[in-house]
């Protein structure tokens, strides 16, 4: 089997909104058409573009399909990343991918033609909607840029914005991947030891690896957490889970760029004023 082309995506993606109760996060869309796909985990696994980018295939031609829809009117986004039905189309019970692709494109087309640029929309170089150009810039920096101790500098003032105490950095090789350890605080009240690990990585977190630090740091902290600048597999978010054993929090790329944009480390939110002339205020005077 391969990886079905964004408008074989299209009409799963809207079961999966509909089946999952009108609205998803992006990480229960993938996940639900992932598991109904019926395509092996190491097609699901592939990376798209490990150097721009930490989604897998999957995930780039699902977030196409869903900047299709959208743009169809189908679907919506709120400014947290939750998708849902348009309240005009939950009654829809099915649609064809092929008039969707044509209808949009046709607006693309008069959208540049009215900007008169060239019609370049799902161009191998450019990326859906909802794909940000600074989590690509900031995906490249974390990666190449920087080197592994600044990371792991970064790591632990992340951890110290977000309320944790006695963060320390030890990154002792042989100890099982734990990169450092801190206290989270929570309402003032509660504590918990927790040991981190960070992986600089352009891939796929695999299983193993999760193993690998959940046995290094059972008995010696409450709670493991794991960072990384890439993505977790399926089998590594179930291992992560898995019953039995101590539950591990998983951190990817997409959720540690916004945690430091809500932060601001790193990462500056402009605001772009806008000056508008209210003629009726000035014939009323």
């Amino acid at each position: 089997m391969e990886i079905p082309p964004y408008d074989q995506l299209m009409l799963p993606l809207f079961t999966a909104l509909k089946e999952l109760g009108g609205s998803a996060s992006i990480a229960e869309i993938d996940e639900y058409v992932g598991e109904h796909s019926g395509l092996s985990v190491e097609l699901l696994d592939l990376p798209h573009n490990a150097e721009k980018s930490n989604q897998t295939e999957f995930q780039y031609r699902l977030a196409w399909a869903r900047t299709y829809l959208k743009k169809a009117g189908l679907i919506e986004n709120s400014s947290r990343g939750v998708w849902v039905i348009s309240p005009d189309k939950r009654d829809v019970p099915t649609f064809d991918p092929a008039e969707i692709v044509r209808h949009v494109r046709e607006l693309h087309k008069q959208e540049r033609a009215e900007r008169n640029q060239v019609d370049d929309m799902n161009d191998a170089d450019d990326a859906p909607a909802e794909t940000d150009a600074w989590r690509q810039t900031l995906h490249q920096v974390l990666t190449t840029e920087i080197d592994p101790a600044a990371f792991e500098r970064l790591v632990q003032r992340l951890l110290r914005e977000s309320g944790f105490i006695h963060v320390e950095v030890t990154g002792r090789s042989g100890d099982g991947g734990i990169d450092g350890k801190g206290i989270a605080r929570i309402n003032g009240m509660l504590s918990f030891h927790v040991h981190f690990q960070c992986k600089r990585y352009q891939g796929s977190v695999s299983a193993s690896h999760i193993r690998d630090f959940r046995g290094a740091m059972v008995g010696r902290a409450d709670k493991g957490l794991f960072i990384t600048t890439g993505t977790f597999t399926r089998d590594a978010i179930r291992e992560s889970t898995r019953d039995g054993a101590p539950p591990l929090d998983l951190i990817d790329g997409d959720q540690l760029a916004d945690k430091l944009k809500e932060l601001n480390l790193g990462i500056e939110t402009q605001l772009v004023e806008q000056v508008q002339v209210d003629a009726n205020w000035f014939h009323s005077i």
